[in-house]
């Protein structure tokens, strides 16, 4: 998992626990530049599990380990860093910000059972954290807010608070409140407890602040007991009644788990303001394993449905949420045990399905789980088990991809693969020279292996090899991580495929004759050639009389025909959409062949192309763009310039619409990097192909 080299043996304070209910699976969810690396960092130092924090900028965090991600300065990949609070173990998933990367963070949401969402006190709330957050909320994951970089010097926390209260919605309440002295953030005031946490210490807040915070703490109070068992606590609270602390504390806890109240948390993890409150949180507000119902379970052909439960003495069920090549260790695959216990020296059954679409072809193995490690980033330390709940690392599982299911051999299992975004940014690569094209070929099968957000394509048209990606931060990792492993490569530009087809009917007179002593070559054919309507592909008929050209040579006119139409008159156009008729010709009894014969056909189809003339065809799909209504006429006019045809337009709830027009291929490949740069990065798209249509006069596609 990077550049560092795998521990051999369990160290002290290594985190492998026996219960569920001692493990919390947290997956930090934010902008890019948040802070949830430097916030792991913070918890990883409060916590032992490193001597000091490392910084990003220079490199030296736990998580950003990868070569690509310390050049860029900022998170690129899935990375674990499990930490030990109390009796409870912390899986800490620190997943990217930036959009070209969104497959990690999918990821680590299968991962995790509650998600902590980081919100920079200097910057907002954009379009995909927001997209994120009402997925946690469709499928009921519990979801805390940490408002960061309060040491900053445009920091605002009431401002922070706003931007979060608007973008998630209802139940979004501060926990605790930054103490303020000399100007600067020095503790916290929590709500519930009416205290000053500082320095460590703990004290009540005095009566004036507590009259400044009698509000923000009264909407706190009635969202936690709104979400309590006992009935009677609200009455008892509007008549007046001092509700005990304990009390609150334990309802705040169920109410988190059930997902109605979203705690936030100020937060500054260069100073270690409100890092000890983070972990408290975690640990006694975001659920156990025991409380998150499982995904359906199937056989590996899809049948036999069932439901488990993260029982460590069940039937052993675990998913591949990552997949990385170690310099030292060779394929490492993070998983997340679902039911049952992972044991090294083990069989497990690896099974794959549904990916084939990206280059996964469906694969069912037995292979042997040779080690067990906890990761710590790129930091391997082996453990001597992984119950139901917990995540770890196994090594040299060669057939286990990104999304397989991992399961005992004696019942194999498959989980479906998490939703993923389409990728929409075609780059096509050709190796360097003939010496990198099996490291090419070498490190392709281990990228799509590893990175389901990937799609590698052999476009058998243009005859290129084109990786599908995100966006341009991911093909440029994708890249660097190709010439990491050793196999130089170019990028040349993606070329569509254009095809032609004829704009009237035409005959065209194929005469084939040659002699050059012994059996020569002779075969004439006359063929008539007409257009068709679109889609209706080739078509092949005869009329020969009088058999001037003889039965068994039919077939083979049709073979040059056919062979003549698929190679185009001008190269990489193949001609479509047209019927060929044979009406004459004529053959020697000696001299006439198979292979002359398909010559003939295939001059024909020249002649018939050079009489009637040929239309180029370009293809075209329909994009679906889902953007904030403020971004319509841009995207009105950008579509025009590419010249797309607007087919309608569908207004949604929340100040969104999605426009839907017909645009040429030719002008999509670089769209979701543009279309990206007209909305500030809100919009999304899809495409699909639509039909083939004639090229404007004087356009050369692109």
């Amino acid at each position: 998992m990077g550049s560092k080299q795998a521990g051999t043996a369990a160290g002290p304070g290594v985190p492998a626990p026996s219960d569920p209910a001692q493990i919390r699976n947290v997956v930090l969810v934010g902008p890019s530049a948040a802070g949830k690396t430097t916030l792991v960092e913070a918890l990883l130092e409060a916590t032992s599990a490193i001597p000091r924090p490392g910084a990003v900028t220079e490199g030296t965090t736990v998580c950003d380990h990868e070569p690509a991600s310390i050049d860029q300065q900022r998170s690129i990949a899935l990375s674990i860093a499990p930490v030990q609070h109390g009796e409870t173990k912390i899986n800490l998933i620190d997943t990217p910000g930036y959009a070209d990367f969104v497959g990690e963070l999918r990821a680590g949401l299968r991962a995790a059972d509650a998600a902590l969402f980081v919100v920079a006190a200097t910057e907002g709330v954009d379009a995909a954290t927001r997209a994120i957050w009402h997925e946690c909320a469709a499928v009921g994951m519990p979801r805390a807010v940490v408002i960061s970089r309060l040491d900053q010097p445009r920091a605002d926390f009431d401002t922070a608070l706003l931007t979060c209260q608007d973008a998630f919605g209802g139940g979004v309440l501060p926990l605790y409140l930054p103490h303020v002295e000399g100007g600067e953030p020095t503790g916290l005031l929590g709500l519930v407890t009416e205290s000053i946490y500082q320095d460590g210490q703990v004290r009540p807040a005095d009566e004036a602040l507590r009259a400044e915070v009698e509000q923000p703490r009264g909407e706190l109070i009635e969202a936690i007991i709104a979400e309590s068992e006992d009935e009677s606590l609200m009455d008892r609270y509007l008549a007046g009644e001092q509700i005990d602390e304990d009390t609150l504390i334990g309802d705040l806890e169920t109410a988190v788990a059930r997902g109605g109240l979203h705690p936030v948390l100020p937060v500054s993890a260069l100073t270690g303001l409100g890092i000890p409150e983070v972990l408290d949180g975690i640990r006694r507000g975001f659920p156990s394993p025991l409380e998150h119902q499982l995904p359906e379970f199937t056989d590996p052909h899809g049948g036999n449905p069932r439901l488990l439960t993260p029982d460590p003495d069940g039937p052993l069920a675990a998913e591949v949420v990552h997949t990385s090549v170690d310099s030292y260790v060779g394929r490492v695959s993070l998983a997340r045990v679902f039911s049952g216990t992972m044991r090294p020296e083990r069989p497990v059954h690896v099974s794959g399905h549904g990916m084939a679409e990206r280059g996964h072809p469906d694969h069912d193995e037995d292979e042997r789980v040779a080690h067990l490690y906890s990761p710590l980033g790129a930091t391997l330390r082996e453990v001597p088990q992984c119950v139901a709940g917990d995540l770890c690392a196994l090594t040299k599982i060669g057939s286990a991809e990104t999304g397989d299911t991992l399961s005992d051999p004696s019942d194999p299992m498959l989980l479906t693969p998490w939703p993923m975004p389409e990728p929409l940014l075609p780059i096509a690569v050709t190796a360097h020279n003939r010496s990198d094209e099996d490291a090419l070929a070498r490190n392709l099968n281990r990228l799509i292996a590893a990175d389901p957000s990937l799609r590698l394509e052999r476009d058998s048209e243009t005859h290129q090899l084109v990786l599908w990606c995100m966006g341009e931060a991911h093909a440029g990792v994708v890249l660097q991580r190709l010439r990491e492993g050793g196999a130089e490569v170019d990028t040349v530009p993606v070329r569509v495929a254009l095809r032609q087809t004829f704009t009237k009917p035409a005959k065209g007179h194929g005469r084939h004759v040659k002699q050059s002593g012994g059996h020569g070559q002779y075969a004439v054919c006359d063929l008539e050639i007409e257009p068709l309507p679109a889609g209706s592909g080739v078509e092949f008929a005869e009329e020969v009389v009088g058999g001037a050209v003889p039965r068994q040579f039919i077939p083979s006119v049709e073979k040059g025909v056919r062979a003549q139409l698929e190679k185009g008159i001008t190269e990489g156009c193949p001609i479509v959409d047209v019927r060929v008729t044979l009406v004459d010709g004529k053959a020697h009894s000696v001299d006439s062949s198979d292979a002359a014969f398909q010559a003939a056909g295939a001059l024909g189809v020249k002649a018939a192309a050079e009489q009637a003339g040929l239309t180029t065809l370009e293809p075209v799909d329909e994009v679906a763009v889902r953007i904030p209504d403020e971004h319509l006429g841009a995207i009105l006019g950008d579509l025009s310039s590419r010249r797309g045809k607007v087919v309608g337009t569908e207004p949604e709830d929340g100040g969104w619409t999605v426009v839907r027009a017909h645009v040429p291929a030719s002008e999509l490949i670089r769209y979701t990097v543009n279309v990206r740069s007209l909305t500030s990065g809100s919009a999304t798209f899809t495409r699909h192909f639509e039909s083939y249509e004639p090229v404007p006069d004087g356009l050369v596609p692109k």
